[in-house]
């Protein structure tokens, strides 16, 4: 029955949040970022995981893009940071697609 269907738009973001995170560099950068808990520099997440810079950056800007990780200019470089209010709702999402309710509204994220 259609009614039953979780909405094409949450669909749609949700699914955005799981290709976000489809790549292992990707989970570990947004678990860095979540465990540090404040903004950090390319440099500096770069000689965390042992990539190169180019590398690093996609992935950052994949994770932007999706709003799990927040960017601030400083200066003339850019600081990432977890933005915690997604990825907060992340668990809701995966609630949500195995169908359990949600513990908390989206619309935050």
């Amino acid at each position: 029955m259609v009614g039953d269907l979780l909405d094409r738009g949450t669909a749609q973001t949700y699914a955005s949040w799981f290709r976000a995170l489809a790549d292992p560099t990707r989970v570990q950068l947004v678990e860095y970022l979540a465990r540090h808990a404040r903004p950090m520099s390319v440099g500096e997440i770069v000689a965390a995981v042992g990539l190169a810079q180019s590398t690093v950056s996609q992935h950052l800007k994949i994770l932007t893009e999706v709003r799990f990780v927040l960017v601030e200019p400083v200066g003339t470089a850019r600081h990432y940071r977890i933005n915690d209010a997604c990825v907060g709702c992340f668990p809701s999402a995966a609630d949500v697609v195995m169908g359990r309710p949600a513990p908390d509204p989206v619309e935050a994220c």
